[in-house]
Order: structure tokens, then C-alpha cells, then sequence
């Protein structure tokens, strides 16, 4: 069994923690598309596609696209991933998503989330059509020529298939707790 959720796959359930200071659960989002992303503070590929995730969240919001962030970084491997710094990017960067924090990881384990960002879209029946990156270079989209995560939620909103439905998330590995930061479990591999 591969480590990461395969296309097909229902989204698996949660109820996690935001930092607008409310529980979620995974059967708040009604919206007929969802795109939940696992992400962080410190992350320079997150930093550096943030602003491209937020154009892609605003365009696809009015065609019933939500995006939902999520947080499952040890903050013990990097103390500036934890939930207060968390709620102080939120402020900082009035992000159009709700950002969740998965403190017991177990969250990022039942998706088999590899990096950040690595985003998972799933269908109006919640089940997986895409997962992997967002863009080609995520660490300085001035230099990006492809957008999949746009162009993946362009032929879902227009009714067509996921024409490129998996690639690599590209990023930091997940900073799991108690290990190495750069540890990745045994099983977690590239997805193409």
C-alpha cells in the first residue's frame, strides 16, 4: 500500500483545531470541491507559493472551490510551526483559507502527506482526482511555468477530467515528531 492516499480515495474524516479559534470537522466544508493542502510556517516553498496559492483559492472560490490549510509540522523540530505562530501568520497574512493544526500528526499520516505545500483535490463525492504539487517552483514562482493545481481545478470547475492527475509535491518533507528533520517514513516514496 502506498503511503500517500491514491486517486480514488475518499478524503479521510478529521476534526482539528484553526486558528480563528474554532473546531473543524471535515463535514463543515460543503462546498463541492475541496483542496486541503499540508503546509507551515517556515517553509521557503511555502513562503515562497503562498501569494500563487492565494490568486488560485480567490479565482476558484465563486465556482465552489474551498481551500482548507493544514499544519502537521513538529514544533519541536522547528518551534516557529507551532499553533501560536500559526495564528500570527494568519493575522499577519489574511490567507483566504482556515488553517488547521494537526499536533499529533495523525492526520498527515492518514493522507499521506510527503512535503510542503502538497495539496490533495477532492470531487463534489470527496473522493481524490489530484494530489502532489501546486506549481513547478514553489520556492520562487517568478520562475514558474506551470501551475497544476490551476489547471487541475480549471478542467474540474468546467466539468472535464483531471487531465495530469498526480505529481510530485515539491517542498520540505513533513518535519516529523521525534525524528530527524529531514526523516521521511520507510514507505513514503515519489508519487510519478
Amino acid at each position: 500500500m502506498s503511503f500517500t492516499l491514491p486517486n480514488g480515495a475518499v478524503a479521510p474524516a478529521f476534526i482539528l483545531p484553526a486558528t480563528d479559534g474554532q473546531t473543524y470537522n471535515s463535514e463543515d466544508f460543503k462546498e463541492p470541491f475541496l483542496v486541503i493542502f499540508f503546509t507551515c510556517n517556515h517553509c521557503p516553498y511555502v513562503i515562497g507559493s503562498d501569494e500563487e496559492t492565494r490568486k488560485t483559492a480567490l479565482k476558484y472560490a465563486s465556482l465552489g472551490v474551498r481551500f482548507v490549510a493544514i499544519n502537521s509540522n513538529s514544533k519541536n523540530t522547528y518551534v516557529e510551526d507551532d499553533f501560536e505562530h500559526m495564528k500570527v501568520r494568519m493575522k499577519q497574512h489574511k490567507f483566504p483559507w482556515v488553517y488547521l493544526y494537526d499536533e499529533s500528526q495523525e492526520i498527515a499520516k492518514t493522507f499521506g502527506a510527503l512535503r510542503t505545500p502538497h495539496f490533495y483535490v477532492f470531487g463534489k463525492d470527496r473522493k481524490l482526482l489530484y494530489t502532489g504539487r501546486g506549481v513547478d517552483q514553489p520556492r520562487d514562482t517568478s520562475k514558474m511555468t506551470v501551475n497544476d493545481l490551476d489547471r487541475s481545478l480549471s478542467e474540474l470547475t468546467q466539468g472535464k477530467e483531471i487531465s495530469i492527475p498526480v505529481t510530485n509535491p515539491i517542498g520540505c518533507n513533513v518535519k516529523w515528531d521525534g525524528k530527524d528533520k529531514h526523516w521521511m517514513p520507510a514507505d513514503a516514496c515519489d508519487l510519478v
